[in-house]
């Protein structure tokens, strides 16, 4: 999980160097990332369904052999259409089957603390790029950005294919933890899980919350220098976006496992509502005062703080309710929000910037999102549980009788 992080979280750094070497907009460079959350997230339910039935350890390989090799191979190209394939189709489609398939086996080895074990393996994703942001910044700036995919892409291909042959599945012969209440439930196949209203409720949260985030993802050297935010502005003696970009990615990594522990707690509507409400406000702020380096900083630590978590409380969430046994298909089709929000926050969201001048509109929207989903989650969500609990309960007294 942290070795096929960087496709994602460090894409930004090569937004500006591929748009001048290429002569391409913004807005076409953009759709590359577009592609790529589609291929990570929109064929979320294929990788799921096959992680389901070939060896754990040979589908991550692979996963791990296509997402560094579509770094490798975009190298090489000159022109969009080969680094929408390479970077975008290749990259995406590893990244997304290896993802897949740790989140599900956390979820399937952790029972009695899934909202802190998916937090862990989707922390270690957030993390990934810490370790390599500064380095592969160094390497643009030293050496080009052909230099840094072609190396990077090896060194990042490589860990994922050796640590893929430490992963398995687990079988009835296995000891786990004593299951919490929701997840000794029925499981809901696919198909059953698709006809509730939970499931969509959960898909529009999903991608209500994701569109903020994958928006700064993908923009934020952009509008970094929009605020004034250049490669010359210091915080602290270094460079403020490097800087910015490593502590959002920690701040990516802590908040998994630290909220999918809260939820674990308090539950996870409760705890929701806290993170989805802090985003959105830290949105707010970034768009008031992010032209001050310091306060860019934080708070775009702050917004990855709030947005970060969705990666381990929708997957526990959904386990939770659905059940196990089809978890890694499930989960591959929750995870296609993703692919449907990155189309806001990706393209969408460059053409309302280039259109208006401004990152005002595109602020102010993905702040109301944010809020919206809060919402939901205590006034929707928290009931729909509730009333689930209540039949699970009246359905087991009733077979007990």
């Amino acid at each position: 999980m942290m070795a096929v992080s960087s496709p994602q979280y460090v894409w930004a750094l090569f937004v500006p160097v591929i748009k001048q070497a290429l002569g391409v907009s913004l807005a076409e460079l953009q759709v590359t990332i577009a592609i790529f959350s589609v291929c990570m997230c929109g064929l979320g339910p294929i990788h799921g369904y096959i992680a389901q039935r070939i060896s754990r350890s040979w589908f991550v390989g692979i996963g791990g052999a296509l997402a560094g090799g579509g770094w490798v191979l975009s190298s090489f190209v000159t022109t969009l259409p080969p680094l929408y394939f390479t970077y975008g189709v290749m990259s995406g489609v590893g990244v997304g089957m290896v993802y897949v398939a740790g989140s599900d086996l956390a979820a399937q080895w952790f029972p009695d603390r899934r909202g802190f074990a998916v937090g862990m393996v989707a922390g270690s994703y957030g993390f990934g790029a810490v370790v390599t942001t500064f380095p592969i910044a160094m390497a643009i700036k030293l050496s080009g950005y052909h230099h840094a995919l072609l190396v990077y892409g090896l060194l990042l291909g490589g860990i994922c294919m050796l640590a893929a042959l430490g992963m398995r599945e687990r079988t009835g012969g296995d000891a786990v933890p004593a299951a919490t209440a929701d997840s000794t439930a029925a499981s809901y196949s696919p198909r059953q899980m698709l006809a509730t209203p939970a499931y969509w409720l959960l898909f529009v949260m999903m991608t209500l919350v994701a569109t903020g985030g994958l928006m700064v993802i993908s923009q934020m050297a952009v509008f970094a220098r929009s605020f004034g935010i250049g490669p010359n502005v210091l915080v602290l003696g270094v460079a403020a976006l490097p800087l910015a970009l490593t502590l959002d990615r920690a701040a990516n990594g802590v908040t998994r496992p630290l909220f999918g522990w809260i939820s674990d707690h308090i539950g996870r509507e409760n705890t929701m509502a806290l993170a989805f409400t802090m985003e959105g406000g830290s949105i707010l702020l970034l768009m008031l005062v992010g032209h001050q380096p310091a306060l860019f900083v934080v708070l775009s630590a702050i917004v990855f703080l709030g947005w970060g978590e969705i990666f381990s409380l929708f997957p526990a969430t959904q386990a939770d309710m659905f059940g196990p046994k089809d978890q890694a298909t499930n989960l591959g089709f929750l995870l296609t929000s993703i692919a449907v929000a990155s189309v806001f926050g990706g393209p969408l969201a460059s053409l309302v910037f280039e259109q208006t001048g401004s990152w005002t509109w595109v602020f102010v929207i993905v702040s109301a999102l944010d809020l919206t989903a809060a919402a939901l989650a205590l006034l929707v969500l928290k009931p729909m549980r509730r009333a689930q609990r209540i039949r699970r309960a009246a359905n087991q007294l009733a077979l007990s009788g």
